[in-house]
């Protein structure tokens, strides 16, 4: 079908991205003429896709690990998240020129909007994690007027690194404070590998936290993380991490498709369904 629309994600490897089932789910919901495929894209073959994309037939796609940076120095035009977070996880073709955008900080606020609300007016937000998920987090903490965000990492330098880069209200500290600083906090985000399966841990204590505290992980498999369990024992508010990935991906559907679709509850059935096939 010569109008069909094509959309894709690349990464390297990709063949653990959920994103095929996700936009694939919505082409089918709302009838839309559509693909979405997902694209093994090695680091020096970058160069030679973006230039070919849009004679390839494609609206646009997505961008994962670990192309994000390099998407993000090659693209001209980017939107101020893209710039913030300085990388891209969503491109798209208009007025014949490629463009770029991130969505991560949009999926991470969503994802508290549905679960938490009122979250962002909670207090102190305490940050785990220093790489590039922590710079969507800070942006997305940063829009919606958190006033006190405190990075706390394992290597200082690197969270010193965010806190001159994203300015006010932003504080560095090394993972040794982690206790004291979640004392009054109203917000603990985990953005770091600690609690995958494969690489078990907890990143910190809820037990430090105030009773009024909210608990979020980026991380989804598992769906309920090592951290997020015992701030649920703790009697905690919780959130996981999927819900992050189904809201970052609503932008680019409408970029490619022309439609905004809706996370809805037999969506998450459908990708929580596969997380538990495959674990």
């Amino acid at each position: 079908m010569a109008d069909m629309k094509k959309a894709f994600v690349i990464g390297h490897p990709i063949a653990h991205s959920r994103s095929p089932k996700i936009h694939g789910y919505w082409l089918k919901s709302y009838g839309i003429a559509g693909s979405y495929e997902a694209i093994d894209v090695a680091p020096g073959d970058l160069p030679a896709f973006l230039s070919t994309l849009a004679e390839r037939g494609f609206s646009g796609g997505n961008v994962t690990i670990p192309h994000k940076e390099a998407v993000c120095a090659a693209v001209k035009r980017r939107d101020e998240a893209a710039e913030q977070i300085g990388a891209i996880n969503t491109l798209w073709v208009e007025d014949g020129e490629l463009r770029g955008g991130n969505t991560d900080a949009h999926g991470f606020a969503a994802n508290l909007d549905e679960f938490a609300q009122g979250w962002a007016g909670n207090g102190p937000a305490v940050v785990l994690g220093a790489g590039g998920a922590a710079r969507a987090v800070i942006h997305a903490l940063k829009e919606r007027g958190v006033r006190d965000i405190r990075i706390a990492n394992r290597t200082k330098a690197r969270a010193e690194e965010l806190r001159d880069q994203f300015g006010t209200n932003v504080s560095a500290h090394g993972s040794e404070a982690i206790g004291e600083l979640m004392a009054d906090a109203g917000l603990l985000i985990n953005t770091t590998a600690l609690g995958m399966h494969g690489n078990e841990g907890l990143p910190a204590d809820p037990t430090r936290l105030p009773t009024h505290a909210i608990v979020t992980d980026i991380v989804y498999v598992p769906l309920e993380t090592p951290l997020l369990a015992a701030a649920r024992q703790r009697g905690l508010k919780t959130v996981d991490g999927l819900g992050m990935l189904l809201h970052q991906a609503v932008p680019g559907f409408e970029h490619w498709f022309g439609k905004r679709p809706e996370v809805t509850p037999e969506l998450r059935a459908l990708i929580v369904d596969d997380l538990e096939a495959k674990h």
